[in-house]
């Protein structure tokens, strides 16, 4: 059967008519020259993600009593600022990771080990992932870059200078299409991880980055792309997640998990648990387990 499709019926409201329509609702605005500043510089629609946790009925809209849109904010504040914490995290893993991937691969393989297809499961994604290099590689303007370009006769430079500039993403594909496995386990024992958990790692965290960087919500998020969780290696961490779980909440326990090997004097666990605290956010939401507080990981 076709599909039915009809005009878009609603018009522009302005931001005095968008805090009448929250009021109407039921939702308790205290300063609404404050918050119409707010609904100026975020956006309603971006702001209707975290007012929907407190509504009671979402056809018709209508807000849970006691509603008040310094709720809605504090929500929204907190998960900016949870973005801004996940991508330090991230950020220090993806050039630790970069860093091992050129090490071995330069080690095992040679300085120019990237341009050789023999070292690819499939060499179809080489030949895709070789391109995505050569452009980011092309858009890059660090002198570094320029000068072994001008400098050397290889069509790209050695593979500990490409890894500066190699996205979170397609390192993560580069590495899920290494064939060489002594190789493949010599970067995840880095990490004393599985290479398989290694590479499913990589890419959940890829896509955890990405959502981060275009500004998307991210406490309550269910992502498509989940990690797989170690069985037996480490031993002491496979207690720490949640099983099942689609919630940002194994992507925490990974970046903690990490973060101890990669910056061990960091204070990225305390602040974490201090912005979870300070905003009185419902954990649940992110899919913590009940007690998570007690859990080695978290110590």
């Amino acid at each position: 059967m076709p599909i039915l499709r009809f005009p878009f019926p609603k018009p522009a409201t302005t931001y005095a008519e968008q805090v009448s329509i929250l009021q109407q609702r039921g939702m308790r605005v205290d300063d609404p020259a404050s918050a119409e500043f707010y609904l100026q510089h975020l956006n309603y629609y971006r702001l209707s993600a975290y007012w929907l946790p407190f509504e009671a009925s979402h056809n018709p809209h209508e807000f849970q009593p006691g509603t008040r849109f310094d709720d809605v904010l504090n929500l929204y504040v907190f998960d900016r600022n949870l973005r801004l914490l996940v991508l330090d995290a991230i950020e220090r893993i993806e050039v630790s990771a970069r860093s091992q991937w050129a090490y071995h691969l330069a080690h095992r393989h040679g300085p120019h080990a990237h341009l050789d297809i023999s070292l690819a499961a499939r060499p179809h994604l080489w030949e895709t992932n070789i391109a995505k290099l050569r452009n980011e590689v092309e858009r890059s303007d660090e002198v570094f870059i320029k000068h072994l370009q001008n400098s050397y006769s290889e069509s790209l430079p050695p593979v500990w200078a490409v890894c500066e500039v190699m996205s979170l993403g397609l390192l993560s594909r580069w590495y899920g299409n290494l064939k060489p496995m002594q190789t493949r386990r010599a970067i995840a024992s880095t990490y004393s991880l599985d290479e398989k958990v290694l590479g499913s790692w990589l890419h959940h965290l890829a896509l955890v980055r990405n959502t981060c960087a275009h500004h998307s919500r991210l406490w309550n998020r269910e992502f498509t792309i989940t990690p797989l969780l170690p069985r037996s290696k480490p031993s002491s961490l496979t207690s720490q997640f949640h099983v099942g779980s689609r919630k940002l909440y194994n992507s925490l326990v990974i970046l903690l998990y990490c973060m101890d090997i990669v910056a061990p004097q960091h204070s990225w666990r305390r602040r974490l648990k201090e912005l979870i605290n300070q905003h009185k956010i419902p954990v649940s939401a992110m899919g913590f387990p009940p007690q998570w507080h007690q859990l080695p990981i978290w110590q």
